[in-house]
């Protein structure tokens, strides 16, 4: 599970931006037993979602951005293919100073019982700084330190094979020493970079195209597909089976198309041979057949969108991944977002502790009796571009049960835009240059 992230300097978070998971004390008579994660080893109280509202282009999708960049990176910075690019980050431009200072990221998170604070500093041409701790018995130790000078401080008794990867200048300036750790089969790098790429998932509601896999590839699995069915009984789609019909789609083995690509390609074509079974009925509304529909012309998109989702979805409640949704609600009508909340939240639903983190617009969900105060997170931009990320409960003087969707509506707790009369002011316009002819 993820405790905390931070982020600085990239994109339109300016100053150090901290995403907290930690259950406050403030709320902790609210929906405890359900949205709440009870940790024994650490000691912690976690929340099991986290909804981030703002105005346009405040900075709600630059945020799960953040995400992304360092999961990207922490997967692949190691690779041959990245050995003479720059890093990709984009720290804040609207600032003198900031532009040409590096960008810094920090997940802590949890593996078993283990509670790790990993992050770095990088600029568009290296890695700046790079940093390992690890919690035992409520007191944190330095695994590993990159300074600034490129030399990387460890323990060298424990972590011998450690200097030999040094010593032979394996760590690329452009790349994570984790990185390269998990590259030559290190125990704790490839423990460390796995999860980013297992236990971390961030997609976009608003294009299936990066996820379609998670659920094409399994519907074969008679199991995964009774609870593939039982998730879209649960949205009421009318939809009574869902076949997949095989297409060949072998690449010759000289391509040297990547691994990846392939893998969209094959996806994008498997789901052009996707069908959906519905009821037919007769004059006295009795079953009579049944009819296949084609998924990609006779479905809706959402419904489209919802079928897709189920593979990542179930796949995060399953395995209690971390799911990182930019614009969930796209789509989807409103009742089946709380009701996809109230899976996370869900103890039999989510016996593994899945978390689930979205940004969204739909005010419906500020419901005192689905979402703690700790829960709800707004991102607001200031005058100078700046971006400021804060829960509810930060707020003083919010009551657990108050109108939050009516205040927020109203601006009491910001994150929403500030709307000038510009309608009037465009009429007055249009009208003046109608009568000067």
């Amino acid at each position: 599970m993820i405790i905390r992230f931070s982020v600085c300097n990239y994109k339109v978070f300016k100053d150090e931006t901290i995403f907290s998971f930690v259950a406050t004390n403030y709320d902790k008579k609210t929906r405890e037993d359900e949205n709440v994660a009870h940790i024994e080893s650490p000691s912690l109280r976690l929340l099991k979602n986290a909804v981030v509202y703002g105005a346009n282009a405040s900075g709600k999708t630059k945020l799960i951005d953040a995400f992304a960049f360092m999961r990207y990176f922490v997967v692949n910075s190691s690779k041959d293919a990245a050995s003479s690019e720059e890093i990709d980050t984009d720290p804040f431009r609207l600032n003198t100073e900031s532009e040409l200072a590096p960008s810094s990221f920090e997940l802590m998170f949890l593996i078993g019982e283990k509670l790790y604070r990993y992050g770095f500093e990088v600029t568009r041409k290296k890695v700046v700084t790079e940093w390992l701790y690890v919690q035992e018995k409520k007191r944190e130790y330095e695994l590993f330190y990159r300074g600034e000078d490129g030399v990387v401080s460890f323990d060298k008794k424990k972590f011998a094979a450690w200097q030999l990867i040094i010593n032979a200048n394996l760590v690329r300036n452009n790349a994570l020493f984790i990185t390269t750790l998990a590259q030559f089969n290190d125990e704790l790098g490839i423990e460390v970079v796995t999860y980013f790429k297992e236990n971390l998932k961030i997609i976009s509601g608003l294009n299936e195209a990066g996820y379609k896999g998670m659920i094409l590839s399994k519907l074969v699995d008679s199991d995964y597909k009774k609870r593939v069915m039982e998730f879209l009984n649960f949205a009421d789609l009318g939809i009574m089976d869902v076949s997949r019909r095989e297409i060949k789609t072998d690449f010759d083995d000289s391509d040297k198309v990547p691994q990846d690509i392939k893998e969209m390609i094959i996806n994008d074509i498997q789901s052009q041979n996707l069908f959906t079974k519905h009821q037919v009925y007769d004059a006295e509304h009795a079953p009579a057949d049944s009819r296949d529909f084609l998924m990609r012309k006779d479905e809706s998109h959402g419904t489209q969108k919802f079928f897709y989702l189920t593979g990542p979805i179930l796949e995060s409640l399953m395995n209690g991944y971390t799911l990182v949704v930019d614009e969930l609600d796209s789509r989807l009508h409103p009742n089946l977002v709380t009701r996809l909340i109230s899976l996370f939240n869900s103890k039999e639903a989510n016996p593994n502790n899945a978390q689930l983190i979205f940004n969204t617009h739909n005010s419906n969900l500020l419901d005192s009796k689905l979402l703690r105060r700790d829960q709800i997170w707004f991102v607001d931009k200031n005058m100078y571009g700046e971006s400021k990320l804060y829960s509810l409960s930060d707020i003083k003087g919010i009551r657990k049960d108050e109108q939050f969707e009516q205040n927020y509506i109203n601006g009491i707790y910001g994150g929403v835009p500030y709307l000038d009369d510009f309608i009037n002011v465009r009429i007055d316009k249009t009208l003046n240059h109608e009568n000067e002819k």
